[in-house]
């Protein structure tokens, strides 16, 4: 294994009369790229003085650090104060969401020019694969160097790409080719370089899977290899033990898939650790109810089950969700819906703090083929409808599909800040962050 190289298997060690073996070694042809400390990139990319230096984005909570951060040990998701402490000199910026928001779209871009069988699996990775292409493009390797090269020159942002037979091995390779590298996991030698990473390199095995993991003298992939598998579906769940195992054996059928529809339409605000006011903790709802409800109706789309995240002081989480009587992108049905559900967690947020709030829109339809609503004189079945029509000083109920369309257009214009909500005036600008699957 040699980062930013390749996995290689030497020629005398190729069965020359298998015609598997040697169809075996053209099937790395999946790609993970994954930009390198995206935001913070973006920063010093965008602010020469920054390059080089330690950079924090987000001061309640680090949304993200650049490497010469992570060095002193600051991580993403850290405390503010914690990330100083550790790295005084590092350089805090505030996020900018646009500026991100642009820089995935140029990179995306620049995928979709390699190949159409592009998977985006974050606002910063997809998958790519380049089945097919070696004639027109070269090796799948060569296609990988060429990509970070383009992304680096037309883009300015570093990107580290894994390559390999399966989805995966592929991000595990580029997981561990970071930063700026490239690694291509040879299919002939998968396990080979696959059993002595610790399972935390495993996708889906986050800190809790790894306790139970290590609980039961498990602590490489090839260790969890060799468990049988009725053993770890003991200890993770018959699903979940199922899924590891297999993974752990290089087995993963999974395609680069594309066009798929939105699963859902999200966004979360980390609210640092300091005391929050209920008053405080609705300006932030309403903020992220407002952007995502927007990129709906942008994206024509409506959703039915609304969904509220939260964090709290102790990096527990919890969720908690509603599902309407019908599809909506309606601004105000969502927030109602969302304001319904913070009310019932907030003994929970009380005794325990809450660090980050997130809300998600999922069961989604076409918004464009909905069928419109005459206009009415009294106020429609909540429960049917799914909505709150509203009475505004006697004079009837407000349309507010209408209203929502006129701020929106007034948003497209001149901007998100043309027009705000009262309860977000003299507030610091809330940042919102894509959730996964978005």
């Amino acid at each position: 294994m040699v980062r930013g190289g390749h996995l290689r298997m030497s020629d005398s060690s190729i069965d020359t009369g298998s015609g598997r073996a040697r169809d075996r070694l053209h099937e790395a042809t999946v790609l993970h790229a994954d930009l390198d400390s995206f935001y913070a990139s973006v920063e010093q990319r965008d602010d020469p003085s920054l390059r080089g230096r330690p950079v924090i984005v987000g001061g309640g909570v680090v949304l993200a650090a650049s490497y010469e951060a992570k060095a002193y040990g600051v991580k993403t998701a850290m405390g503010g104060r914690q990330a100083r402490a550790l790295c005084p000199q590092a350089v805090v910026v505030p996020p900018r969401m646009h500026a991100y928001a642009q820089a995935s779209k140029d990179v995306f871009e620049v995928f979709e020019n390699v190949t159409p069988l592009v998977e985006g699996i974050s606002i910063d990775e997809a998958f790519l694969d380049v089945t097919g292409l070696a004639r027109l493009s070269g090796s799948p390797a060569d296609i990988a160097a060429d990509l970070r090269r383009t992304v680096a020159e037309d883009v300015g942002l570093p990107i580290t790409v894994g390559v390999a037979r399966t989805k995966f091995l592929a991000k595990i390779a580029s997981a561990v080719a970071k930063p700026d590298g490239l690694l291509v996991v040879d299919p002939a030698r998968e396990l080979e370089f696959l059993h002595p990473l610790p399972v935390e390199r495993m996708w889906g095995v986050g800190k809790v899977t790894a306790r139970k993991l290590h609980a039961q003298g498990i602590r490489t992939i090839g260790e969890l290899a060799a468990e049988r598998e009725g053993a770890l579906a003991a200890v993770l769940g018959s699903a979940a033990g199922r899924h590891l195992h297999a993974l752990s054996n290089g087995v993963d059928a999974r395609r680069v898939t594309t066009g798929r529809s939105r699963r859902s339409v999200g966004a979360q605000h980390a609210l640092g650790r300091r005391h929050k006011d209920p008053a405080e903790i609705d300006a932030a709802l309403t903020a992220l109810v407002d952007r995502v409800t927007y990129r709906m109706r942008k994206g024509h789309r409506a959703g039915r089950t609304v969904t509220l995240r939260l964090r709290f002081d102790d990096f527990t989480r919890a969720t908690r969700s509603t599902t309407l009587g019908r599809a909506t992108a309606d601004t105000h049905v969502v927030l109602t819906a969302a304001r319904s559900l913070l009310e019932a967690a907030m003994s929970t947020i009380t005794m325990q703090g809450l660090t980050l709030v997130g809300v998600a829109v999922s069961n989604l339809e076409d918004g464009a083929a909905m069928q419109l609503e005459l206009p009415y004189d009294t106020p429609p079945d909540d429960q049917e409808h799914g909505h709150e029509p509203s009475r505004e000083h006697g004079h009837g109920y407000v349309d507010r599909a209408a209203l929502d369309a006129a701020l929106d257009g007034v948003h497209r214009r001149f901007g998100s800040a043309a027009v705000t909500r009262g309860v977000l005036l003299g507030r610091q600008e809330l940042p919102s962050v894509p959730l996964l699957g978005d």
